[in-house]
């Protein structure tokens, strides 16, 4: 796999934009920009300070529908979409955040809560790409 510098450049510019929407956050709302606890707010009905909550999934949400490269394909079809979904539901609550507020956040504020559930994520992730390249071999 090659890298080339408009790969960096695009990388680069994503974090900036990530780290700075979230530091904006942080100022306007007084809170830390985790999405599960975003979107439990207004599945909730909380719409946070004057519509914050919806602004920023909103502001989340357009780039990729405006830019995006068209409909997602998911192999396990819709089912299968909608338990990822509650999996990941679970995990936010049973780790009490998601990588946008563990690892953006957390990991800038020095939590020790935050590198576990981090470090956490990324074995996880690590497994899991090795069980479905390699057939299920550790």
């Amino acid at each position: 796999m090659t890298i080339d510098a408009d790969t960096i450049l695009r990388a680069f510019a994503g974090g900036l934009m990530i780290g700075g929407a979230t530091a904006v956050f942080l100022l306007v709302v007084g809170r830390i920009a985790g999405i599960s606890g975003i979107v439990g707010s207004v599945l909730k009905g909380h719409m946070g300070p004057r519509g914050a909550f919806v602004v920023f999934l909103v502001g989340m949400l357009l780039p990729a529908l405006v830019l995006g490269t068209g409909p997602a394909e998911f192999s396990l079809g819709l089912p299968g979409l909608a338990l990822a979904g509650v999996l990941v539901g679970v995990g936010t609550q049973v780790g009490s955040g998601c990588t946008s507020g563990h690892g953006v956040c957390g990991l800038a504020n020095v939590s020790p809560r935050s590198l576990v559930a981090v470090l956490t994520f990324m074995v996880t992730a690590g497994i899991t790409v090795w069980v479905v390249r390699h057939g299920g071999v550790l």
